[in-house]
C-alpha cells in the first residue's frame, strides 16, 4: 500500500463531520468516517454489536483469567483479596472502559488509543505523544497475548497433574523445555485458527460466551454439591485477610490486585477491531462497557464457590496454578475434577485466538504509519485469506516465541509477561484520556457515546489507576527475594522495550516519522 492511498484528504469540516457520519451505522458510513479519519478501509467489517461485545468478552475470558492469576490474591490477602480486590479492581475498570469509549466514538480506528492520542494532543508536541502511546499499545498487546499462552500452558500442566496421586512430582513435571513446546505448539495453534478462520471467528466468539457461563454453573454446582473437604462458612469467605507475600498488610492487598488488573487488562484491547466493525462509533463503546458488567458478575459466579471449598491455603502456595489442586480437593477424584477444567481449557484457547487477533491488528495499525521497523512489511494485508494482515501477526508471534525462550532462565517469567502486560496496557489506556482532560475535553462533548457529568470522574479514576498500576506490578509477588529466578522482571522486559522505541525515534521517527494521517 502506498502513501498516496493510504492518506487521503480529510474533511474540512472537522469532528461535527465525524459526529455526524457516526449516526449512521451501516459499513459504507463506517467506511467513509474511516476515509475522513485518513485511511483506506482494508479490513472485513463483519461484526455485529453483540459479535463485537462477544470479542470483548472473550479477549478477557472470565474465569480463564482469574484461575490462572489466583496465586497472586492468595499471597497478597487471601479470600478479601480475590473477592472484593476483584470487586474493586472491576469497578474501576469499567471507569477506564467507559472513558475510553467515549474516545473511541469519536475517533474509531484500528489504530486505537495511539490514534486518539494523535488527534486529541496539540500540534506541537502529538508526534511524540502518539510514538510513545503506539509503542506502548504494541508492547501491551503482544506481550499480553504472550502472557494469555504462557499462562494457558501452566494451567494445562496443572490440569493434567491432577491425576497424580500423591500430589508431589506430578504426572507432568513441568521442565523448562517441556513447557517451552507446549507454548510453542499453543501459539502456532492460535495463531492458525486466527489467520485461516478469520472470517469464522465471530462464531466462535459467539459460542465462547456460551461456553463460559455453561462451565462456570457446572463448576459452582458441582464444587458446592460434593465439597468433598467441607465447606467454608460465610464470614471466613468475606472477610478473612491472611498474607503471605512479606509486604506490609495494605500493601500486600494492592500486590494482590495483579490478579484482577491482569483478567481486566483487555479492556481497550479490542478498539483494534474498529475497522472490522459495522457501526464501530457505536458498537465498539457499549461493547467495552458491557463486556466488565458481565465479567464483574462471571468472576464473582466462578470465584465465590471455590473460596467455600478452599483448602488450607499454605499447601496452595506452593502450586503455580493452585485452580486445578482447589477443584480435585473439592470433588475428590482427579477425573471428575479435569472435566470441570475442560471448560478453561477449551476457554482459555478461545482467548489466546481472540488476543492474536487483536494484537495483529494493532501491530498492523502502527506499523501502517511507519512506526514499526520494517514496517511495509507488517502493514500489508492478505487478501487471499480474508483480508487478515498476515505478516503483523507473524511478527506479533516471533517476537512472542523469542520472549518465551526467558522461562529457560526464570521460572518467574510470566510474571514479567503479565505484568508488562498490564504497565503497557494500563499506560497506554490513559494516555488520550489524559490529553483529552487537559484541552478540557472539549473534543468529547458532543461525542455519540458521552458521559456527561461522570466523564470527568471515571477520566480521574482511569488516570490514578494507571499512575499506581506501572510502579505496582514491577514489584516482586513476595519479599524478600532469595532467588534470582523468582524475581519480577517486568521492569526489565518493560525497560528493553523502551530503548527499542527510543533508539527506533531517534534514528528514524524523530525525521520521518510524521503521524497518523492529518
Amino acid at each position: 500500500m502506498t502513501s498516496d492511498e493510504r492518506k487521503r484528504p480529510v474533511s474540512t469540516t472537522g469532528h461535527a463531520a465525524v459526529r455526524a457520519e457516526v449516526s449512521d451505522t451501516d459499513v459504507g458510513s463506517a467506511d467513509q468516517l474511516l476515509v475522513s479519519l485518513g485511511y483506506t478501509p482494508e479490513l472485513s467489517r463483519n461484526r455485529s454489536t453483540l459479535q463485537v461485545a462477544f470479542m470483548s468478552f472473550v479477549l478477557a475470558s472470565i474465569p480463564y483469567g482469574l484461575a490462572t492469576t489466583l496465586y497472586y490474591p492468595l499471597v497478597g490477602g487471601g479470600p478479601v483479596n480475590i473477592i472484593w480486590g476483584w470487586v474493586a479492581v472491576s469497578a474501576i475498570v469499567l471507569c477506564v472502559a467507559a472513558s475510553l469509549g467515549e474516545i473511541t466514538s469519536v475517533y474509531p480506528t484500528a489504530g486505537g488509543v495511539y490514534y486518539q492520542t494523535f488527534m486529541l494532543a496539540p500540534p506541537q508536541w502529538r508526534r511524540i505523544a502518539a510514538w510513545t502511546c503506539g509503542w506502548l499499545y504494541v508492547v501491551g498487546n503482544v506481550t499480553i497475548t504472550l502472557a494469555v499462552n504462557f499462562g494457558t500452558t501452566l494451567f494445562l500442566v496443572g490440569c493434567i497433574n491432577v491425576f497424580d496421586p500423591e500430589d508431589a512430582q506430578g504426572v507432568l513435571a513441568g521442565e523448562p523445555y517441556q513447557v517451552f513446546l507446549i507454548f510453542l505448539g499453543i501459539t502456532l495453534l492460535c495463531n492458525a485458527v486466527s489467520s485461516l478462520g478469520n472470517r469464522w471467528l465471530p462464531i466462535l466468539d459467539t459460542f465462547a460466551i456460551f461456553w463460559t457461563f455453561a462451565g462456570v454453573i457446572a463448576i459452582m454446582v458441582c464444587v458446592l454439591a460434593i465439597a468433598k473437604e467441607g465447606r467454608r462458612d460465610a464470614s471466613w469467605v468475606f472477610t478473612h485477610f491472611e498474607v503471605n507475600s512479606g509486604w506490609t498488610p495494605g500493601w500486600s492487598f494492592i500486590v494482590g490486585l495483579l490478579h484482577a488488573a491482569y483478567a481486566t487488562s483487555s479492556t481497550g484491547m479490542i478498539i483494534s477491531m474498529c475497522e472490522e466493525v459495522r457501526a464501530p462509533a457505536t458498537q465498539v463503546p457499549k461493547a467495552m462497557v458491557l463486556t466488565i458488567c458481565i465479567n464483574t458478575v462471571a468472576g464473582l459466579m466462578f470465584m465465590i464457590p471455590l473460596v467455600f471449598v478452599l483448602p488450607d491455603i499454605q499447601g496452595l502456595l506452593v502450586l503455580t496454578q493452585p485452580v486445578p489442586a482447589i477443584i480435585k480437593s473439592a470433588i475428590g477424584n482427579p477425573g471428575g475434577a479435569f472435566g470441570l477444567l475442560i471448560p478453561l481449557l477449551v476457554l482459555a484457547i478461545i482467548c489466546g485466538i481472540g488476543c492474536t487477533t487483536a494484537a495483529s491488528r494493532c501491530v498492523y495499525a502502527f506499523a501502517r504509519d511507519g512506526a514499526i521497523p520494517g514496517s511495509k512489511w507488517w502493514r500489508q494485508i492478505d487478501h487471499r485469506l480474508d483480508d487478515v494482515p498476515l505478516n503483523a501477526m507473524m511478527l506479533s508471534m516471533a517476537v512472542q516465541i523469542v520472549l518465551g525462550v526467558i522461562y529457560f532462565g526464570s521460572s518467574a517469567a510470566f510474571n514479567a509477561f503479565s505484568g508488562v502486560g498490564v504497565i503497557a496496557l494500563t499506560a497506554s489506556y490513559a494516555t488520550p484520556i489524559v490529553v483529552s482532560m487537559l484541552s478540557g475535553r472539549e473534543t468529547v462533548r458532543t461525542a455519540s457515546f458521552n458521559l456527561g457529568t461522570l466523564g470527568w470522574f471515571c477520566n480521574i479514576v482511569a488516570t490514578c489507576w494507571s499512575l499506581l498500576a506501572i510502579p505496582l506490578f514491577c514489584m516482586p509477588t513476595v519479599i524478600p527475594v532469595v532467588d534470582p529466578s523468582t524475581m519480577n522482571y517486568a521492569s526489565v522486559v518493560f525497560v528493553a522495550f523502551t530503548l527499542i522505541s527510543i533508539g527506533w525515534y531517534i534514528v528514524w521517527g524523530r525525521k520521518h516519522y510524521t503521524g497518523p494521517p492529518t
